[in-house]
C-alpha cells in the first residue's frame, strides 16, 4: 500500500487556511499549521497582528527568539528598532499590520540548553508558508507593501530579489494575484548587526527608506 505524506512534507500551509475567515479566525487556525517541518522545533505559530485596516503592511522574514517565545511579530530588538525608524519617518507603527513571510522560528544550536541560533528560511519554506501571507494580504488590503530584507523579497517577489538593488523604491507588482505597490528596505535586524561606526548611517538609510513609503502614500 501507498503510504500517505504527512502534513508537513507536503510544504504547503493551503489545506490548514480557512476560506473566508477573518483575521482572528485565521490567526487561530495558524496555530494548528504543520505545512512544513518547521512547526515541530518551534515554540508557537507567530502570526501577524495589528489593524485590519492598516494602510501600511511590513513584511519581515521569520520570527526570532523573543518572537517565538511571545507568539508575537516583532516584539524583539528588532522590533523596537523599526518602531523608533517608523516614527520618526512619520508612520505610526499603532496603524500599521506587521508580519512575516514565514511564520515559525528556524533556528539551530550548538548544544542542548545553548542559544538558539537564528538560521535562514529556504524558498520551499518561504512558498509553503506563502497561502498565510496570501490571505493576510486579501484581508487587510494595504495600499502599500514595506518589504524588509531579502527573505522577505523573495518571498514575495521571486528568488532573483536583490534588497541593495531597489531599495528606497517604489515597485508595483502582481502579488499573490492582487496588484501591489512595495517599497523595499533592509530587515532593522541588520542595522543591529552593523558595526558600530556603520550603525547610524545604516539606521539612517532604512529611516529614509521608510519616508520614500510616506510620500507612495500621499
Amino acid at each position: 500500500m501507498p503510504t500517505t505524506k504527512a502534513p508537513e512534507d507536503q510544504y504547503t500551509a493551503a489545506p490548514f487556511v480557512p476560506k473566508g475567515a477573518g483575521l482572528g479566525a485565521l490567526r487561530q487556525a495558524a496555530s494548528g499549521c504543520r505545512g512544513c517541518p518547521l512547526h515541530g522545533p518551534a515554540t508557537q505559530t507567530v502570526f501577524g497582528a495589528g489593524s485590519a485596516d492598516a494602510r501600511v503592511m511590513l513584511v519581515g522574514e521569520q520570527p526570532g527568539d523573543q518572537e517565538d517565545r511571545q507568539g508575537k511579530p516583532f516584539v524583539g530588538p528588532a522590533g523596537k528598532l523599526l518602531d523608533r525608524a517608523l516614527e520618526e519617518a512619520g508612520i505610526d507603527p499603532a496603524e500599521t499590520y506587521v508580519t512575516n513571510a514565514v511564520k515559525h522560528f528556524k533556528f539551530t544550536r550548538a548544544e542542548p540548553r545553548k542559544r538558539r541560533i537564528h538560521k535562514a528560511p529556504s524558498l520551499r519554506e518561504m512558498t509553503a508558508c506563502g497561502p498565510w501571507l496570501a490571505a493576510e494580504l486579501a484581508l487587510v488590503e494595504p495600499e502599500l507593501i514595506v518589504v524588509l530584507g531579502a527573505t522577505a523579497g523573495k518571498a514575495l517577489l521571486g528568488s532573483s530579489f536583490r534588497v541593495g538593488e531597489v531599495r528606497g523604491t517604489v515597485l508595483e507588482r502582481e502579488i499573490h494575484g492582487r496588484p501591489e505597490r512595495l517599497v523595499p528596505t533592509v530587515h532593522p535586524s541588520s542595522v543591529l548587526r552593523a558595526r558600530d561606526d556603520d550603525r547610524r548611517a545604516a539606521y539612517e538609510g532604512l529611516v529614509a527608506d521608510l519616508e520614500v513609503a510616506v510620500r507612495a502614500l500621499g
